[in-house]
């Protein structure tokens, strides 16, 4: 049985400026299919592309030209209500910082996006968040704010977040970057358990080769090209324990 496609790309360009001689051309004719239960990291050095190509998959940018289909929905010449819709309900994302609010608990930050998309209950959406947050193990903090939690326990919170509304997609931008080696090892080692079995398509951007270890494909970026698409042959793995983060 073949794979579904979450995300394909076809013939994709970003460029930034009108000039011709200025002009930045950020992604030049990318084409790339991501499948159902992939684990994609997203290499390149600064000013590869892979930042670009990461907020057009989110919806954060538009491209020049080409097309970008998202679980079989074209999203190249959507309005930004259509794009907003479709990041709340489709995309899961984590970011370097956090992003969390500061003066509400765990749990309040995991159901935030809940309140987007209407018709939900309270007591569902405390049932859900609950739930995002036992699966990362933090369901014993769910009432504590961002300044008692560490870092490793805030980025938990933040993917607990991106899971609530069962996205087809996890979209990760640097997601250890602020994080230690050990913290880091437990939070790749998390999102190699939500895709080996809960099956969810992870896409992380990164510039650290450890990190892309964990994953199942790097995608690499130079001057706005892929150069290199490939299985990762010797995945980099520990054992998840949920209940050394109780």
């Amino acid at each position: 049985m073949s794979l579904k496609k979450v995300i394909e790309i076809k013939d994709l360009f970003k460029t930034y400026g009108n000039d011709e001689e200025t002009a930045v051309r950020a992604l030049k004719n990318v084409n790339i299919n991501i499948y159902s239960s992939e684990f994609v990291s997203i290499m390149g050095p600064s000013g590869s592309g892979k930042t670009t190509f990461m907020n057009i998959l989110g919806f954060l940018d538009v491209p020049t030209s080409g097309q970008y289909y998202i679980d079989g929905i074209d999203g190249s010449h959507l309005s930004s209500d259509a794009q907003a819709e479709i990041r709340n309900k489709k995309i899961g994302f984590v970011f370097q910082g956090f992003n969390l609010l500061q003066r509400t608990s765990a749990l309040e930050n995991v159901i935030l996006p809940l309140y987007y998309r209407g018709n939900i209950d309270s007591k569902t959406m405390h049932k859900k968040g609950m739930e995002m947050l036992d699966i990362v193990g933090l369901s014993a903090r769910a009432g504590h704010h961002p300044n008692m939690l560490s870092g490793g326990q805030q980025q938990r919170v933040a993917i607990a977040r991106a899971l609530v509304n069962d996205p087809a997609i996890i979209l990760a931008d640097e997601p250890t970057g602020n994080l230690d080696t050990k913290t880091t090892n437990d939070i790749l080692n998390l999102f190699t358990r939500l895709n080996d079995e809960l099956g969810i398509t992870i896409i992380i951007v990164t510039h650290e080769p450890d990190v892309a270890d964990f994953t199942k494909r790097k995608i690499v970026f130079r001057d706005g090209i892929v150069i290199r698409d490939e299985n990762v042959k010797k995945r980099k793995k520990v054992g998840y324990n949920r209940d050394k983060f109780e």
